[in-house]
């Protein structure tokens, strides 16, 4: 049985004001290299990708070039569009284009370190599922607040932090991306996936894999 074709899709679009570094934090420097080059360096190398397109917002072509101008295997380039939701449609709608994959790996560029085990286990929880995607348990005590006063606390049974890469037939995502409403609001294409009445599957994801948002982050990375 032939292994299933797997493409990865890392969003690099935005433009990342809230870390106050002067520019998008996909293209600020971590460690010798632009937090985009880690993200990438991670897919590309992994045995089971055949294929990484990077989305990066208007105007972004020479930062994006250039930070992946080391890169043993390139990328393909997508422009993206306004938001999160534009941008992915916009690499998804490419591949079909192109000739789409089997299983699609959708990751933010601001995750810049992440386990090969971890795409292992997305991958194959594919062979069950039409979507997977790696979680974390929740350890602190979670409360309700208001004013700054402390409220009720909020059971964390059965909650989950979520990361990227989200995994996903690439079919299954596709049709979700086209099915729902433009203006519907999402924060991740799980949640779009799942409104179509699909299950998405948990995996165990990983604490380096944490977000890049604000300056203290990039300290914490460093």
């Amino acid at each position: 049985m032939n292994e299933p074709s797997v493409t990865a899709i890392i969003v690099a679009a935005g433009t990342g004001t809230r870390t106050g570094l002067g520019m998008p934090k996909q293209y600020a420097p971590l460690g010798g290299r632009a937090v985009l080059a880690h993200s990438h360096a991670a897919l590309a190398s992994h045995p089971r990708i055949g294929k990484v397109i990077v989305v990066i917002g208007a105007g972004q072509d020479e930062m994006a070039r250039a930070a992946l101008a080391s890169a043993e295997r390139q990328p393909q380039f997508v422009t993206g569009g306004a938001s999160r939701r534009d941008s992915v449609r916009a690499a998804l709608e490419r591949l079909e284009a192109d000739g789409p994959p089997d299983f699609v790996l959708i990751h933010d560029a601001a995750r810049p370190f992440l386990p090969h085990a971890v795409i292992d286990r997305l991958i194959d929880a594919l062979e069950a599922h039409d979507g997977a995607t790696p979680v974390l348990p929740l350890a602190d005590t979670l409360v309700r607040g208001g004013e700054a006063i402390m409220g009720d606390a909020v059971s964390r049974e059965g909650l989950y932090r979520v990361q990227t890469p989200q995994a996903f037939r690439f079919g299954a995502i596709l049709a979700a991306h086209r099915a729902i409403a433009e203006d519907a609001s999402f924060t991740d294409d799980a949640g779009i996936l799942r409104a179509t009445g699909r299950a998405v599957a948990l995996c165990e994801g990983d604490p380096m894999l944490d977000k890049l948002t604000y300056a203290a982050d990039f300290a914490r990375a460093d």
